[in-house]
């Protein structure tokens, strides 16, 4: 977590240990700073405070929409495994993305059928950074509403979007994305971990998974976790402020990155779109090596990357997404996925590039020997 988040929530574990619920001072005062944390929050989206209801993260999140709306949906295969698993318990279509995981609204308005009662589309792919054009989404979902209604069809329709991986790069205010849900996670943007929120709009309609005291808003029972969401609103607050100057720094330093891996080996394989795509992004390929090996032999030089989502690799299974846009096996094995964040700077992305080089014509040496 960022320091100053850290700092923020300290309070919440200590002196100010207060259920917000009670009904004495002491209580009142940290209530007053749990309502605070979600308005500054709200703020961030656009919406109020109350609109939000706030999770143990943004899978929680996904399924609270999910399950509260139901019927077909319509998804991407390369989504992340929280909406796919969600989207399971439903009848659903899942559409196909091109060789660069972006979606198309022609593709989505393909899929929609009569029925349909959810579109789930991420703000940007967490595995190739692909950046999904949501707002022509939304306009398709309109025009949906629109046709429906010319029809007697009263079956309502809503476009949620995971903006989890986008937040802290992209614009995430839910009137200019035209969304009509949105769920975000604070670990994200260096905030806690088990901390996430769902908006909805005020014309849908959320059914409780999880029932007892009635907290927010009757929508998610459980004892306010304060400290969290105090964080998750401090490393929101920080994002924001600081989200054009971080995109160009991230950037900049990615295609230096990128620009000389790429020159070491002609060979290798881009993927996800190279112009719609978040800043501290990379995922590259290297035929016919094993990812992993690689992976291991960085982690010893302090050099961590991943070979997929941690969802895919906790499970030691080939990449979905990879599948998904069409990557062949022998390219698709020797992926690696680089993120950068607050603490990449010119000098450890220079080291990181060497050892990156090192080790990866190491691999290829090993291979051919």
């Amino acid at each position: 977590m960022d320091p100053k988040v850290v700092a923020a929530m300290q309070p919440y574990f200590s002196e100010n240990f207060y259920n917000p619920s009670a009904p004495y001072a002491p209580a009142i005062v940290v209530r007053r700073a749990y309502q605070a944390a979600k308005d500054s929050l709200g703020h961030t989206l656009g919406v109020k405070g109350d609109e939000l209801v706030m999770t143990a993260g943004a899978t929680e999140s996904i399924n609270l929409a999910f399950h509260s709306i139901g019927g077909h949906i319509v998804t991407a295969n390369v989504e992340h495994h929280a909406v796919l698993e969600a989207a399971k318990q439903y009848e659903h279509t899942l559409v196909k993305a091109d060789e660069r995981g972006l979606m198309t609204p022609t593709m989505v308005k393909a899929a929609i059928r009569s029925d349909t009662r959810l579109v789930s589309i991420a703000i940007a792919n967490n595995e190739l950074g692909t950046i999904q054009p949501l707002r022509a989404i939304a306009e398709v979902i309109r025009e949906v509403r629109k046709t429906r209604l010319a029809h007697g069809n009263h079956t309502p329709i809503y476009l949620h979007s995971d903006a989890s991986q986008g937040v802290g790069q992209l614009d995430i205010n839910v009137a200019r994305l035209g969304v009509d849900l949105l769920t975000l996670n604070a670990a994200k943007v260096y905030g806690p971990k088990q901390v996430g929120l769902l908006w909805a709009a005020s014309f849908v309609t959320l059914n409780p998974q999880v029932r007892g005291g009635g907290q927010e808003g009757g929508i998610r029972s459980g004892t306010e976790n304060v400290a969290g969401v105090v964080g998750f609103a401090k490393a929101m607050e920080l994002a924001s402020e600081h989200r054009k100057y971080e995109s160009d720094r991230l950037a900049t330093l990615r295609d230096t990155l990128q620009n000389k891996l790429m020159a070491a080996f002609p060979n290798a394989v881009l993927s996800g779109h190279q112009k719609h795509r978040l800043a501290g992004h990379l995922h590259i390929s290297f035929p016919n090596l094993d990812a992993e090996r690689v992976l291991f032999a960085l982690e010893s030089r302090g050099v961590l990357v991943a070979t997929g989502s941690a969802c895919a690799a906790n499970k030691g299974t080939r990449s979905h997404v990879l599948t998904a846009i069409g990557l062949p096996p022998k390219i698709a094995d020797g992926s690696i996925r680089m993120t950068l964040g607050h603490m990449s700077n010119e000098e450890n992305i220079a080291q990181a590039t060497m050892h990156i080089i090192e080790e990866v014509r190491r691999e290829y040496a090993r291979v051919q020997s």
